[in-house]
């Protein structure tokens, strides 16, 4: 009978002799558990370095939901903070949408980040900023197109949050499946103003709130691998208004793509870094909202408009768009502008905690396959 190997030595550049636990999704590298870590920790400081994402002394927002992906760059950011002594003054920052069962419990998460990091927290609700809750807005117009709802006022809220603690920046958990998926979304809604933009690591430098992507490069599996082998809490139950969200059909398809060609996730994101738009594309051009004073390129922002229609019981509003023959219509504020994340535009919906946060069977088979 044929004897059982064992797991394969790690294979860490710092000669570790234990034996491999995990497979990186990433790059395929059999590493230990702490090696795994350390490698993970090691790639987002390369991406922040290469990048210049942050200047010493910046006060930083993290945007923190409770689930994997912003958990993960919470206790990231803090240790490589620490580590290299980046001198950033780091906070968390949360939204209440106001949805039951769903983002309260979350925020319990949220709350056990702030205690177990030491960083300060500010929560900010749609209630208080808007005058509405997600379940006040589903109640008044469905299911249909709730998450363009969701994702213009959690952009606009974010904002608004990081503005109030005084943030010069403000840090998503964006991962790289989630910029594949938006890349191959807007290739199939012929978006070209958001395909343009939407795998930049910063977006917004011509505000005064530049947002950045630490974890552009990180795989999903080992977002969640991390957050397992640091025993990390994170809160990842389904939006019960997300299921239908259009962005979930492109995740699958990313998923499916990923089993036949592993590369395809760093491939799409490649595809969307070299996209340029002729001269001759009309773009939108960037102004102040008439009613806020927050960024548009209309009269009215996105938010303004949307709450118009919730009040005067004009629910199409702000939802429909315009129909012009050769102009790219965008609303910049609208959808995160491309990156996806909650909001990215057309009822698609990638919040962190939504149908990507979900410990389902699927989750779990993709991640037995980096385990030995």
């Amino acid at each position: 009978m044929e004897k059982r190997r064992g797991p394969p030595p790690c294979q860490s550049q710092e000669g570790c002799s234990n034996p491999a636990k995990i497979r990186k999704a990433k790059d395929g590298a059999q590493l230990c558990g702490p090696c795994f870590s350390k490698n993970f920790e090691d790639d987002v400081h390369e991406t922040i370095v290469n990048n210049n994402l942050f200047k010493r002394g910046e006060r930083v927002a993290i945007g923190a939901s409770g689930g994997k992906d912003s958990t993960v760059l919470a206790y990231v950011m803090k240790t490589l903070n620490d580590r290299h002594d980046y001198g950033l003054d780091l906070q968390l920052l949360s939204i209440d949408e106001g949805i039951k069962g769903y983002r309260d419990d979350s925020l319990l998460a949220v709350e056990k980040n702030r205690v177990e990091y030491g960083l300060p927290l500010t929560i900010l609700s749609y209630r208080d900023l808007y005058g509405w809750t997600m379940d006040d807005i589903v109640a008044k117009i469905g299911k249909k197109n709730n998450c363009t709802f969701c994702g213009v006022f959690r952009r606009q809220a974010l904002d608004r949050g990081a503005f109030k603690i005084g943030a010069t920046k403000l840090v998503t958990g964006h991962n790289a499946d989630d910029m594949a998926e938006t890349v191959l979304m807007n290739v199939l809604r012929g978006d070209i103003a958001r395909l343009e933009r939407c795998t930049n690591i910063v977006t917004g430098e011509e505000g005064d709130l530049p947002r950045a992507k630490p974890l552009k490069y990180c795989f999903e599996r080992d977002i969640v691998m991390y957050a397992r082998t640091n025993q990390l809490e994170y809160f990842y139950t389904e939006c019960i208004y997300a299921p239908n969200a259009y962005r979930g059909y492109a995740r699958k398809y990313v998923r499916d793509l990923e089993k036949v060609h592993p590369r395809a996730i760093l491939d799409l994101i490649q595809s969307g870094e070299k996209v340029s738009v002729k001269k001759e594309v009309e773009m939108p051009t960037l102004k102040i909202c008439e009613r806020c004073g927050y960024m548009t390129s209309q009269k009215l922002c996105k938010a303004c408009l949307l709450i118009e229609g919730l009040n005067t019981g004009n629910t199409d509003l702000g939802v429909r768009k315009s129909k012009k023959s050769k102009k790219v219509i965008v609303e910049t504020e609208s959808s995160k502008e491309g990156e996806g994340g909650c909001g990215s535009g057309g009822g698609g919906c990638g919040c962190a905690g939504a149908a990507d946060e979900t410990e389902n069977e699927e989750t779990r088979k993709r991640l037995k396959d980096l385990q030995f």
